[in-house]
């Protein structure tokens, strides 16, 4: 399966190059981005041609699937192009700005026979599963709460001169195309996370944002989610501080916990033991599910509802933070 990069604003777009020249199954061979400036470097490093004409490259009989890594904007437009044009699309999250965006995209594909999939990686990591598998055998008893952070210095350090300033671009600070900030971008996995421990359809939807760099969009976030039944979620997220991506899930028999520290994953039970547990490998990741549902024609049914139910609560804490109820 030939394919090629659409968009190279986002910083995972040399990822998903890099996984399409490594799968045994698929071959890299064109970039396209409508400025040369992000598009030509990137196609000059994998040694692939790069165009500015996205029409052109979608009518190439050669080109079988399309990787997205656009600003955020422009995904309903270009991933909408994509599948008319016949082409299996894996894409960076959000799939689209909102719901009513991500439910077309989605119809058109099954529409058409072809393979969409939205990349959201901690789904499939060995921690995700053990914890799920945990809480399927209702070891917890009845969940109470659950706290997933991550965070990184994107906004004030550099990567490699540790001078303020921040390494990510800052256009993933232009609220018009990256639609949000922290939470929009980052803070992505700790939502559908916290909706696979607990459901995807909370009753309410509280935020706080902040700013602590002269940004135009927050560049830290807090979202609080609660259910009918009692059980809240805290959703943590920011460009400021570079700790631990964390997990802790509790139920009224004990509780769950994991940290990106020594990778430990453990369990606490009432009476105050505790038991490390094993991380298991991880899972296919997403790319390698999107290349085995194009090559069976099927869908990637529940990655494509997470997708929606992840842009629902995501617009609902944008929502929440900009109306502050």
């Amino acid at each position: 399966m030939n394919v090629a990069v659409l968009g190279c604003w986002h910083v995972h777009a040399k990822d998903y190059a890099r996984s399409a020249a490594a799968h045994p199954d698929t071959t890299l061979v064109a970039a396209w981005d409508h400025d040369p400036e992000l598009g030509r470097p990137l196609a000059e490093e994998f040694g692939i041609e790069y165009t500015d004409d996205l029409d052109a490259l979608l009518a190439r009989g050669d080109v079988h699937a399309v990787t997205i890594t656009t600003e955020t904007t422009a995904h309903t437009e270009v991933i909408g192009k994509a599948l008319a044009a016949g082409k299996h699309v894996f894409t960076e999250k959000l799939l689209a700005p909102t719901v009513a965006e991500c439910e077309q995209l989605v119809a058109q594909a099954r529409e058409a026979g072809l393979a969409l999939v939205v990349s959201l990686p901690r789904l499939y990591h060995g921690y995700t599963l053990a914890v799920t598998e945990l809480l399927a055998a209702g070891s917890l008893g009845p969940l109470t709460y659950a706290r997933v952070r991550l965070s990184h210095d994107g906004a004030v350090h550099g990567r490699t001169t540790g001078t303020s300033g921040g390494w990510l671009p800052d256009r993933f600070f232009d609220p018009v195309p990256s639609v949000g900030g922290a939470l929009t971008d980052l803070g992505c996995h700790p939502v559908y996370l916290t909706q696979l421990f607990l459901g995807q359809t909370p009753q309410t939807v509280r935020a706080v944002y902040g700013s602590i760099t002269p940004r135009a969009v927050e560049d830290h976030a807090v979202v609080t989610v609660g259910y009918d039944d009692g059980r809240i979620g805290v959703v943590e997220a920011g460009f400021v501080s570079n700790d631990a991506f964390t997990i802790d899930v509790h139920g009224t028999e004990g509780s769950v916990h994991y940290t990106q520290d020594g990778s430990r994953l453990w369990r606490r039970y009432p009476d105050g033991k505790v038991e490390d547990l094993a991380v298991p490998a991880d899972a296919p990741d997403a790319f390698a599910q999107w290349v085995q549902h194009a090559a069976a024609g099927t869908t990637a049914t529940e990655n494509l509802e997470r997708a929606v139910e992840l842009t629902r609560l995501v617009v609902r804490a944008n929502e929440a933070a900009g109306e502050k109820k």
